[in-house]
């Protein structure tokens, strides 16, 4: 396949990619930096180019690996699986990867903070739940258990308790405390932090004419 470049031409549909002529037939398509490396009249033995193409193939993947990134933060492990899923040969996924993480663009302690704080304002958990959802996205446990430290779990229950009570304020007492408790503990929150903030809520939020329930 080796051969004389003889054109390097900008593709119409990707102006971030070039497309490489050898004695005048199109050979293959390289990156715009990667093209620029490059001269027509250079000569480009099969080993320079099979070099290029892997050079290549570890851009393309990064790219990608980027446009995942910018619609939220991801593990190391989703992104390698999403790029595997593409097609993407492992080796040119973790230089991909690696580059990313070099650049400071993938870390999987930023992901967890990340992911826990998200969690915490807006649909709270508890540490179990949040525990397996970062070991999901393959996070280490070492980092999970360092993020999941500072983590506020009876805050996060308040929290989740608040919208739940406004809904369930007007069922007869003990209705209330097995609908509360039953919806605290499906978000992983434990029965020592449940208790508690379900008698707090009770006491604070006896009806005064109770509904009784129909079903679940």
């Amino acid at each position: 396949m080796g051969g004389e470049i003889t054109a390097l031409r900008v593709q119409k549909r990707n102006r971030q990619r070039v497309s490489v002529y050898l004695d005048g037939r199109f050979a293959f398509g390289l990156a715009a930096i990667e093209a620029a490396r490059l001269r027509v009249g250079q000569f480009l033995s099969d080993e320079e180019i099979a070099l290029l193409q892997k050079r290549d193939g570890v851009e393309r993947a990064a790219e990608r690996a980027l446009n995942l990134l910018s619609y939220r933060p991801r593990s190391r492990a989703e992104v390698r699986r999403r790029l595997a899923q593409k097609g993407y040969e492992e080796e040119t996924v973790e230089e991909a990867l690696d580059r990313l993480t070099r650049a400071g663009l993938l870390d999987d302690r930023a992901f967890a903070h990340y992911w826990v704080e998200n969690r915490f304002q807006f649909n709270p958990r508890g540490v179990a739940v949040l525990r397996q959802e970062l070991w999901q996205k393959g996070v280490d446990q070492a980092i999970v258990e360092e993020v999941l430290a500072e983590y506020d779990e009876e805050t996060a229950a308040a929290r989740a308790a608040e919208a739940a009570v406004r809904r369930l304020r007007r069922l007869d007492p003990p209705t209330f405390r097995r609908r509360l408790s039953d919806y605290l503990r499906r978000r992983g929150f434990p029965y020592a932090v449940i208790a508690p903030l379900v008698e707090q809520a009770l006491a604070d939020h006896i009806p005064e004419e109770p509904l009784q329930e129909h079903g679940e």
